[in-house]
Order: C-alpha cells, then structure tokens, then sequence
C-alpha cells in the first residue's frame, strides 16, 4: 500500500478549504483517507495552515510521498526541516 500525503477539497463552489491527509495512492481524491493531518484555507496563505506536526512527521518517516502542495505547506511550517533531523537522530 503506498501511502501519499495530499489534500481533499472541501467547502462551497469558489471558496475551497482543503484538508491536509494520508490516504492510500488507489483512494479518489476526495474519498477515504487513512488519518486526518491538518487543514489549509488558501484564502488565508500557507503560514496559517494548521498541521499537526508530530503525526505529520511520523507519516513522513514511515515513507509516505506528499504532493507538491503539501511540500510547499511543509517546508513553511519547518516540518520537513525536523522530520529530517528526527531521522537522523534515529
């Protein structure tokens, strides 16, 4: 099972909130996904996404992929930065 870190499209028609999740590759993009991450309203810019690193950070180091986005939103917050040290530290 290749797990990937992506957003799913929620809200109203032109006024999107995503929600941040890890989901199986074979999953449509709106469908079933394995735990909720966090969210982002594009609406109100990348620095107030709200992610919960810790999980984020344990998906990162199990091997999930992430999507362009959601690197984007990653590298903002500085989760990459400490999933990269967490791994070394192992």
């Amino acid at each position: 099972m290749a797990v990937k870190i992506r957003l799913t499209r929620a809200g109203r028609t032109h006024l999107p909130f995503y929600r941040v999740v890890a989901a199986d590759s074979r999953y449509s993009r709106d469908g079933r996904y394995i735990e909720q991450i966090g969210t982002y309203d594009p609406a109100k810019g990348l620095e107030n996404a709200n992610i919960n690193e810790d999980i984020a950070i344990k998906w990162i180091n199990s091997g999930a992929q992430y999507s362009d986005t959601v690197k984007a939103i990653f590298k903002e917050k500085g989760i990459l930065e400490k999933a990269r040290n967490t791994k070394k530290g192992e």
